[in-house]
This record gives structure tokens, sequence and C-alpha cells, in this order.
């Protein structure tokens, strides 16, 4: 019952493990999101052959003067870039109002056919703005996108000048996760009832020269791809993409460096002059806009024209059923290795057991660019491995309670100690062992009690009796014995149990003996008193018995029973009896052959004890 008790208990600290999955807080999207990062920045760094950065610099200022610039001067940019034989030029920086210096024509002049320029707008949560200019974007499964993107109130947009003559308009919002690190960016975004493309897609659809986008969605699953003639993008249900951080571009600052030949490549412009723009944390640190939307554009560029089946970062629908599987087998693994190996052998397998969800999540990644969470797989361990430990811990103290509770006025402090830090030393449950017992009594206890009983102070024989009593138990316990039980002014006392003793038939005896010395000792004391005479009868014998907790299941003690444990009982009758009384202490003859050659015993002959048919011969040990 307690083992399925336990299993009960470690089925529920799995749920629990399931239910923090599927509620994913904020703490366990970081740590996966960290997992994450780790695979997506170990892909090897390539050098992008389609996208280059322009820069507005610290450089740039000093020889143009005051940012903003007037717009003539974002017209020569285009220019520039023209002369080089750039192809789609795409700025991150917004013109939201008219130029102060009255250049709009200017710039809308550079900015129009046949140049390709794609300009930056925003989504915003305050519903600032108007509407803004948009690309056909069609449909196609059975779903509606719009019930999978985020919704804001409204966009920032550029002035219409502008709008009417560029090549395309995207949103360039970054799209910070839990922990404020921007790792995704969604190729689509939604405001105002419509569905506008971010800047990255903008820029394919005029590097394309096409006239609007394909969104494949389906109803349950989500967004599956976007397609703009002949590409086609595998996308996150919410339509948003991993950014390859591992495709490094060619950056340049205007008016400080020198334009190569840039061989129809798309030319991002944006500011990296300090105090004008606020760089966007990713994992890869941190970047500037125009750096983050390069990184986005190149991370879709890299895929191959007309395949639908190219290697993309991507974190498919089937990868959270792959990893409740691999992380239910890991408990599993956990849960059967608990029961059936040894607590630090059972943390070692499941702990084996996550580190294969590791590797198998890195060969997903290596493989398919698949992002498989192998870090739930080592939360779920680690959970159920300190329930593991934890319970454990509860039953070995539990264990630990018992056993000075049953032996702490019954055994020495040092073997209470000694079973308290390895309880497998004890067995519990019974077993037969060869041991030694003792029984001593106090001969003569009636001319005591009769003592106090003329005085009328029971207390007084009370405290006697747990005095001498208590003498005895000391000697005892400092041989190694356990104390059985008190019976009135009687001590039961065995040896080789619970903990091994290979010396028990000795210890037993030098007690006996000891016990002796005490008595004469304590003789002279009550004398002094003005006590009667106290004198004791001890009897030993060595033998088989069965040993364990014995009782019923709500009060039980350690104890043994056995023939030899009732004749250990005889002998310490036989040496109260009237003849015997020199002797103090008798031994049986099975206790003597295990004694050392130096311990020398006088034979005092043989007896019949009560219910046994063959004689017994009894020995007196000596000094």
């Amino acid at each position: 019952m307690k083992w399925l008790t336990s299993i009960w208990t470690v089925l529920f600290v799995m749920c629990l493990g399931f239910a923090l999955k599927l509620s994913n807080p904020t703490w366990i999207q970081q740590i996966q999101l960290m997992g994450f990062d780790q695979k997506i920045l170990s892909i090897s760094e390539t050098k992008s052959d389609d996208v280059v950065l322009l820069s507005i610099g610290e450089g740039t200022l000093a020889v143009e003067g005051q940012f903003p610039f007037s717009r003539d001067r974002y017209a020569r940019i285009i220019s520039d870039i023209i002369n080089a034989n750039g192809g789609v030029i795409s700025f991150t920086i917004m013109f939201p109002e008219e130029d102060r210096f009255k250049q709009d024509a200017v710039f809308a002049s550079w900015a129009s056919e046949p140049s390709a320029v794609v300009l930056a707008a925003k989504v915003s949560s305050k519903g600032l703005s108007k509407d803004s200019r948009r690309p056909n974007i069609i449909t196609s499964g059975n779903g509606d996108p719009k019930q999978f993107i985020d919704e804001y109130a409204g966009i920032i947009t550029n002035i219409p000048a502008l709008e009417g003559v560029v090549r395309g308009i995207g949103m360039s919002n970054p799209s910070p996760e839990v922990d404020g690190l921007t790792r995704r960016i969604p190729l689509v975004v939604q405001a105002n009832d419509q569905l506008y493309p971010s800047l990255p897609l903008e820029s394919i659809r005029a590097i394309n020269n096409t006239k609007g986008y394909t969104i494949k969605v389906d109803k349950d699953l989500g967004i599956d791809s976007m397609y703009i003639h002949p590409r086609e993008f595998k996308t996150n249900p919410d339509g948003s993409v991993w950014i390859n951080w591992n495709i490094v571009h060619e950056e340049y600052e205007w008016m400080v460096d020198e334009l190569p030949d840039l061989e129809g490549k798309t030319v991002v412009v944006g500011v990296t002059a300090e105090g004008i723009e606020n760089p966007i944390p990713t994992p890869n640190g941190l970047m500037y806009a125009h750096q983050l939307q390069a990184s986005v554009l190149s991370t879709l560029l890299s895929q191959h024209y007309g395949s639908t089946s190219a290697k993309m970062i991507a974190r498919p629908d089937w990868t959270l059923f792959a990893e409740l599987v691999m992380a239910l087998v890991l408990s599993l693994v956990l849960i059967v290795s608990v029961y059936q190996a040894p607590l630090l052998i059972a943390i070692a397998v499941a702990l084996a057991g996550s580190i294969v969800s590791y590797f198998v999540a890195e060969y997903a990644f290596a493989s398919s660019l698949v992002l498989l969470d192998w870090t739930f797989g080592t939360i779920l361990f680690i959970i159920l491995a300190l329930h593991a430990f934890g319970n454990n811990f509860y039953v070995q103290f539990r264990l630990r309670q018992q056993i000075k509770g049953q032996f702490g006025t019954y055994l020495s402090p040092v073997m209470v100690a000694i079973l308290a830090k390895d309880p497998s030393l004890l067995k519990l449950g019974g077993e037969r062992r060869e041991m030694s017992f003792l029984f001593m009594d106090i001969v003569g206890f009636t001319p005591i009690s009769e003592f106090y009983k003329n005085k009328d102070d029971p207390e007084g024989l009370v405290e006697l009796v747990n005095e001498f009593l208590d003498a005895m138990t000391q000697i005892i316990l400092a041989n190694g014995g356990t104390i059985d039980k008190y019976m009135g002014d009687c001590i039961m006392a065995f040896w080789n149990a619970p903990l091994d003793c290979t010396n028990h038939a000795e210890l037993a005896v030098k007690s006996a003996l000891e016990i002796e010395e005490k008595t004469n000792e304590l003789k002279e004391m009550y004398k002094a008193r003005g006590l009667p005479d106290i004198n004791v009868g001890t009897g030993v014998n060595t033998g088989a018995c069965v040993c364990g907790n014995m009782g019923s299941a709500t009060r039980f003690d350690y104890s043994v029973i056995g023939d030899a444990v009732n004749l250990a009982a005889r002998l310490e009758a036989t040496a109260a009896r009237h003849e015997y009384l020199e002797y103090k202490t008798i031994i049986s003859s099975f206790t003597k052959e295990q004694l050392p050659p130096h311990m020398i015993c006088e034979k005092i002959g043989d007896i019949k004890v009560k219910g046994k048919e063959e004689t017994i011969e009894i020995y007196s040990p000596k000094r």
C-alpha cells in the first residue's frame, strides 16, 4: 500500500509537471527560449550575398550635421546606392511629418520608380494614425489568418507624398519575447481589422516585383506559410519566423565609407549614431533597427527559390507532442528506476534519459533546423528527482525517528547513532539470528520490599530499584547489549541484534561479571544507608532465535522469541535458588563454547529445566 501510495504521489508530480508545460508560465518560457538561443547561435556563420547595410553613424553626422537631415540628403543616399548598382532600398527610418526644409518633393522623386524604395511604418497600441497603403493579400486554406495574429489599435505611417510613390510600406516593429529579447518577427501584422506586411516581406515583394501575397492558413493549426512568387516561406502558427543570427552583412557608413559595386543587392538603411535610436536587445546582443530587419530579410532569402521544403528555423505543430512524449518516457524511466534500483542509480538513469533527450533535440535542429524543447524534460526530471530525494529523505527521517523511539532507551547512544545514520543495518521485518541473552534479577527482593513497607515509603523502594537497574543498564549498554525490557526488578538483554556482534557471548558474560562487581559496590553503599543486603542472580545463554518488530499494527516493540531466550530465563531463576547463590552468574554450555580461552569457567553440574527432556550443563564464569 505504501508503494502504491508513492506511485500515486509520483503520478501527481508528473501531472503537475505536464500542467506547467501546457500552462507555459513565464519562467518556463524563459528557460525554453534560452535553450533555443543556444541552438540558433550554434549555426555556422555565413556571409550574406544579397543584403548589405548602410548606416548613418557618428562620422555621417560629423559631415552632414544635425539629425534629422533635410529630405534631399535621403535623396542623395538613394542616388549613391543607385550609382553603386544597388537594388531594392529599405529604410528603417520613418518620415511621419513633412520636412521642415521643404525637400519632400526631391526625396519623393528619387524614391519613385525605378529605384524600388521600401519605407518603414509601425503598428501602434494607441491608434494614433490613419490607414496606410497595403499590397494585395489573399488567403488559401480553410481558416482566417486574423484569428492567429496579434491585433493593434492602429499604425504610424509616413507622409502621403512619400507613401504614394515608393514600392512598398512594411511594419518594422520588433517583437520581444517574455524576457525582453527579440527572436521572432511576425511577417504580417493586424491593425484596424486589416493585414499589413512586415518590412522584410515588403522588401522581398519589391525584389520580386510582385503585387501581393498568399497566406496559407489552417483553421485549427494556424498560419502555415506565406507565398511571394516564386518563394514560399514556412512560418510559425502566428505568422512569425525565427531569426538566423549567424548571417553576417557587410556594413558601410554613409559619407564615410566609399560604396563598392553592390551588384543589385538589397540595401537596408538605418541609424547607428548614438542617442538617436535605441538599440534592440536580442540573443545576439544589442542591434539597431536596420541590422535587425536585415537579419530577418537574410533569414527569408536564405531559402531556395521555389522550394516548399527549404530548411527554415521552425517549431512545427508536432514539436509539443514530441516533447510531451519524451518527457513521459523520461518520467516512466525514473519511476521504474526508483522502485527497481537504489535512489542514486535511479537518478543516474533518469539523468541519462535527460541527456538523450538533449541530443535528440540537437539532432532535430542539426538535421532539419527544428526547435525541440529539451529543457522541459530536464525540468520534469528535476521535479521528479527532487520528489524522489524528498520522499527518500522523509522515509529515512521517519525511520530514524522510529529507531530513536524504539532503541533510544535500550541501546547505547553510540549504537543508536549508528542505526540512525544507516537504517539499512536494521531489519525490522524479522530475521533468524544466533544471539546471546542475559536475564538479571535482584535476589532476596522481599526483605528490601518489607524494609520500605515498614517505613511506609513506597517511593523510596521505586527509587532504589530504578537506581540499581540504571547502574546495571549502563553496564549492559557499555558492552554493546540491547535492553529488551524491564520486568519489575528484572532486566532482559541480548547481543548481536539489531547490530551485528561477532563476540556476543563474550560481551554478555563480561556484562554479567561487571554486574557482580557493581552489585558488590552498591551493597556497601546500601549498607551505609541501613538497607538490607542486596544480591543478583544472572543467567546467560547463547542460541538461535527470531528477532524483529513484534506486537500489533498500532503498537509494537523490537524483541526476540525462541527457546534460547527461555533457557536464559531458566538459568537466571536457577541462579536465584538457594543452592546456587554462591555462583551469582550461571551460563550454559552453549555460551561457554563460544568464549575466548582467557575466560575461565567452573562447571557447576547438570540441571534439567522445565520444558526440556535432556539435561543442560551449566557453568559459572570466573575473573
